[in-house]
């Protein structure tokens, strides 16, 4: 018949089908029914199926131009008005025609288009009473029966058996589109012989987005025989100023040759196809598929159409329990997750441990903790490099809170190494500043999915001929490197854990000042006490000293050698309790009086530090070593002194080597504090901030003395604490460190020291070096530890 496609012009179609190619538009119907379009308001006929005379008995040319009268009675072509009148969307009612005709009797449906009226026709077969009642009794029962399934899986299984169970077809599935237009059959009822396809993927190119469009418009798609010749529509004469006529509401549309060479490959010869709408989007199919011609009533039809509307509706409440008990699950992980992170003391142990729980947190199979420089990963990850390597391009090119991606090669590059651990990555960052975040990892979807195989199927001479495998093979193509999405709900926890952990950092941080508020008001009372109470202490003890000395010089005449003795100790006591008590007052005014901050070259101080002590110790035979000129720093050069007088004083009077040495000199910071960022963390100095103008530098004071055992490192810098005895190495109040340190602290700085026993010691300190620029504004002004 002239105008339709050889078999060769159909495969090729086939092959070379297009996304964008319009289906809807036909000059052909299937020949199981009638199409005619009508004319308003006179309703004639202006194209017609070339089949009546099957049907009607007319040839089709002759009722070109005729009005309807020529077929039906008057009221009934009122029925047909009242019907367009009354719907909008195609009316399903029956149609009697002239008793004349060879078919009296029609199943008609009604609707408009862009050419007219469309009325479709077929044959009307009388259904059994008891035949009816059992088609209502199947509509009623099946739809009681899917309501009390409980879980989306359980609930498309009945469906395809229901279906399978009163139509008779020999395979019934329920197909499910994804986001991308591709999809799996999620449900199957067939003949125990067949092979099965759930759980099989399919591209969204074996249906294209034209036929899904037509299915989201809630198209039922009946083709009783897939080898049937299509009849041909007649109009009077072309008009090519005429759309063609668009048959995307028709019943009857011509099959296309592409669909027609797909089923046929996969031995299907009759189809029945319902669309399931969730939402107004196209969620899946139900497709039946028999072996051989099919036919199924008209009232069959309309029932497993009302059976389909039923069923797309309630795919909506099941889709959205699983959906909520998925979000409910999830929402409990994240509440848990919360209350043991607010608990904990470590944030990389509590966000790691147990490492399920951060990972069923949005459904990753890995994930990455970064805290700084720190590294923690959980589950399937790749390498620590490409970990790193990874967070540094998130650094620089992601710039939101919360980004997420199923195709990470599309954006980093080097994932396609590792796309079996993360061709899924989303990236929640915490702290941009402290280059705080997590990042979760998802696996590429080829290793989580079972995929068909046999992809290529050829026919008798060895020719490759179209499959559902071979169309599967170009699907494993397309999904390369591709993870499962991140659900909506799945972002919104990750979300939360952000908002969650800024708010119990920002608590706890509250908690931090409170405490420092409290620590300062207590260090000011203390301080101010200490002044007082050492202050008001001086006078008694003046006096004790004094009456015990009075005591001596008029009485020792009196006196036994024993009362001389004790009075005597009393005076030596009386006096180192004022020496103790000028330290505590020297130690408290540390913590009231304001720093002179200046320019100070170290040289001079140092030099004149060493002067004072050559009075003390003249009889001493001592190396001074000074590898090269100290620096110029910004501080208060009294106190300075008084840290030098301390660190040095102690290094000449804890040596008894017969050949005395103490270096003095200074190193950049960086280079001392590489390995001691816990120790002495000058990375969070009040000076970091400026380090490039103002860098802080270690000065160091070593000797070759005695040394200090590790454990008392520490408790060497606590006030009153000697290692000796009070008679040993010069005598002293402790205290000397102790104000050294705190002196240190109110620059903003930190002392430690390095010690080998029996070989010397090194103290360390930091300090802010002077750069000596034109500008005159002063360095900020160091944080006063002590407050």
């Amino acid at each position: 018949m002239s105008g339709f496609e050889t078999t060769d012009a159909r495969s090729e179609r086939f092959i070379n089908l297009k996304e964008d190619e319009s289906v809807q538009f036909s000059d052909a119907i299937q020949p199981h029914g009638i199409l005619m379009v009508l004319l308003e308001p006179e309703l004639s006929i202006v194209s017609v199926s070339t089949n009546t005379q099957t049907y009607l008995g007319f040839l089709p040319q002759n009722l070109l131009g005729q009005r309807l009268e020529v077929l039906l009675v008057s009221q009934q072509i009122d029925r047909i008005r009242q019907q367009l009148q009354a719907f909008e969307s195609a009316s399903v009612f029956k149609l009697l025609f002239h008793e004349s005709i060879a078919h009296s009797a029609f199943d008609a449906r009604v609707y408009r288009s862009d050419r007219g009226i469309v009325l479709e026709l077929e044959p009307f077969s009388p259904v059994e009473a008891t035949a009816a009642f059992n088609l209502y009794s199947w509509v009623k029962g099946t739809i009681a029966q899917l309501r009390q399934q409980k879980g989306l899986s359980l609930f498309t299984q009945r469906v395809a058996q229901s279906i399978r169970q009163i139509t008779g077809f020999d395979r019934v599935m329920l197909y499910q589109f994804d986001p991308q237009g591709s999809g799996a059959v999620i449900a199957e009822a067939k003949q125990d012989d067949l092979v099965s396809y759930l759980g099989l993927h399919y591209p969204a190119t074996d249906i294209p987005q034209p036929v899904r469009t037509l299915y989201a418009n809630g198209l039922l798609r009946y083709i009783p025989d897939l080898q049937a010749m299509p009849v041909e529509l007649l109009a009077p004469e072309p008009n090519p100023g005429l759309p063609p006529l668009d048959l995307s509401r028709s019943r009857l549309r011509a099959v296309d040759p592409c669909c027609i060479e797909y089923h046929r490959n996969m031995g299907v010869a009759a189809i029945l196809v319902m669309a399931l709408v969730k939402d107004q989007q196209l969620w899946g199919l139900i497709s039946c598929h028999h072996q051989t011609p099919k036919p199924v009533s008209f009232e069959m039809r309309e029932a497993l159409e009302l059976v389909a509307q039923f069923i797309s509706s309630e795919l909506a409440n099941q889709h959205n329990h699983e959906e909520l008990d998925y979000v409910v699950r999830l929402r409990s992980l994240h509440s848990d997750f919360v209350a043991s992170i607010a608990q904990a003391t470590d944030l990389k142990a509590a966000l790691g441990s147990p490492a399920s729980r951060l990972l069923d947190l949005v459904s990753a199979q890995g994930a990455a903790i970064c805290l700084g420089e720190e590294i923690m990963l959980v589950g399937k990850t790749p390498a620590l490099e490409e970990v790193r390597a990874l967070l540094s391009w998130t650094a620089t090119q992601i710039k939101e809170t919360l980004w997420h991606t199923h195709t990470l090669t599309q954006f980093y590059s080097a994932a396609a190494a590792y796309p079996a651990i993360a061709s899924g990555l989303l990236v929640l960052q915490i702290s941009k500043v402290q280059r705080y975040a997590i990042l979760w990892f998802r696996p590429e979807v080829l290793q989580t999915v079972d995929w068909a195989g046999a992809p290529v199927a050829t026919d008798q001479e060895g020719q490759a001929v179209l499959s559902p495998r071979k169309s599967f093979e170009r699907w494993q193509e397309i999904v390369q490197f591709t993870a499962l999405p991140w659900r909506a709900c799945e972002l919104e926890n990750a979300l939360d854990l952000h908002h969650a952990i800024v708010g119990i950092v920002l608590h706890k941080a509250d908690e931090l000042a409170r405490i420092n508020r409290d620590l300062e008001r207590s260090n000011q009372e203390l301080d101010s006490f200490t002044y007082v109470a050492s202050h008001d202490l001086k006078e008694p003890l003046r006096g004790i000293h004094n009456y015990s000395k009075l005591l001596l010089k008029s009485y020792a005449n009196v006196l036994d050698e024993m009362g001389t003795a004790r009075l005597h100790t009393l005076v030596r006591l009386t006096r180192r309790m004022e020496s103790l008590i000028d330290v505590l007052l020297k130690f408290s005014r540390l913590g009231q009086t304001e720093l002179c901050l200046q320019p100070t070259d170290l040289d001079p101080v140092v030099h004149q530090t060493l002067e004072d002590l050559h009075v003390s110790y003249q009889d001493t035979q001592l190396q001074i070593r000074l590898p090269r000129s100290l620096p110029t720093v910004y501080c208060d050069p009294v106190l300075i002194n008084e840290v030098f007088t301390n660190l040095l004083s102690n290094a000449l009077k804890y040596n008894d080597k017969p050949e005395r040495w103490i270096e003095i000199g200074f190193t950049n910071a960086s280079d001392q504090l590489q390995d001691r960022e816990e120790s002495c963390p000058i990375a969070a100095s009040p000076h970091s901030q400026d380090a490039n103008l103002y860098p802080t530098i270690v000065l160091y004071v070593r000797d070759n003395g005695i040394g200090i055992r590790e454990r008392h490192r520490e408790t060497v810098f606590r006030l009153f604490k000697r290692l000796h005895e009070q008679n040993l190495y010069g005598g002293g109040t402790g205290a000397g460190l102790t104000i050294a340190k705190k002196i240190v602290e109110r620059h903003g700085g930190k002392i430690w020291v390095e010690s080998t026993y029996g070989e010397g010691s090194t103290f360390c300190f930091t300090l802010q070096t002077w750069v000596g620029t034109q500008d005159t504004s002063s360095p900020p002004h160091p944080k006063d530890a002590s407050r």
